[in-house]
């Protein structure tokens, strides 16, 4: 099983090498990685060297691009939830650009934080729906409490890796379950399910061997391909659609 895993993980560092371009655009360099966006986009970061340090932005493009599809995030409550997510990444708000920086020796895992800062923000606030009232998390913090759930919000793991990954939530070990993550997904697409996956398969490896992982996956607005279902599994990840969470409480509550 570790050779398997291992095999998969050698798989995944590829892949990221060789999907990633980079281009000389004023003054800066653009990294395209391989990460989509909901637009079918490749996420793009732009460093440039300043006072001896890489600085490393999005240059807005994440809460811009979030305020022209319908969705500012304008409210106290958004703006809190905004702030919580990026420090949970070590990093900052710049006006609306998420920015932060780095030595030679910290570039891979700050260009790594920023990625997984951008993509959580995304998930976070983006509503497949106008007008929605609520967030998806919010709808399943709302349903944990109300069954009950013992969790613990916004949990950072560092990984064997060295890199860091946020979790929503993790729910302690019991006398009769082992300790569990649960992670939401908003919207499902083979991308977010594989950043997830290989958070987990990394962080695994330096947690309790009997550690689960979830994913609430939301399909609330469309069903989710089973392509994205049976990927997850492969990675030893429960897939949960938001649908049926029922059918996982008491793994949960217990």
């Amino acid at each position: 099983m570790i050779q398997d895993i291992r095999r998969l993980m050698d798989q995944y560092w590829d892949w990221l090498k060789d999907k990633t371009v980079l281009r000389q655009v004023e003054g800066y360099i653009e990294i395209s990685s391989p990460f989509l966006d909901r637009h079918n986009d490749y996420i793009q970061i732009y460093i440039k060297r300043e006072n001896g340090e890489y600085v490393l932005t999005d240059d807005g493009y994440t809460i811009e691009d979030l305020r022209t599809s319908g969705c500012p995030i304008d409210s106290p409550k958004r703006q809190e939830l905004l702030r919580t997510t990026v420090n949970g990444f070590g990093v900052q708000l710049d006006g609306k650009a998420l920015i932060t920086r780095a030595t030679e020796i910290t570039f891979p895992l700050r260009k790594h934080n920023l990625m997984q800062a951008m993509l959580a923000v995304n998930d976070l606030f983006y509503l497949a729906r106008p007008f929605v009232a609520s967030l998806f998390l919010e709808d399943v913090t709302t349903w944990l409490d109300d069954n009950e759930v013992r969790y613990t919000p916004r949990v950072k793991f560092t990984g064997k890796s060295g890199y860091d990954y946020l979790f929503d939530f993790v729910i302690p070990k019991s006398r009769r379950q082992p300790e569990r993550i649960l992670h939401t997904i908003n919207r499902p697409t083979h991308e977010r399910a594989k950043v997830f996956a290989f958070s987990w398969v990394d962080t695994r490896e330096v947690r309790s061997p009997n550690s689960l992982a979830f994913a609430m996956l939301n399909d609330q607005d469309q069903p989710v391909p089973s392509g994205i279902i049976e990927a997850l599994r492969e990675y030893d990840v429960t897939p949960v659609l938001y649908s049926q969470r029922q059918g996982v409480r008491d793994r949960l509550a217990a």
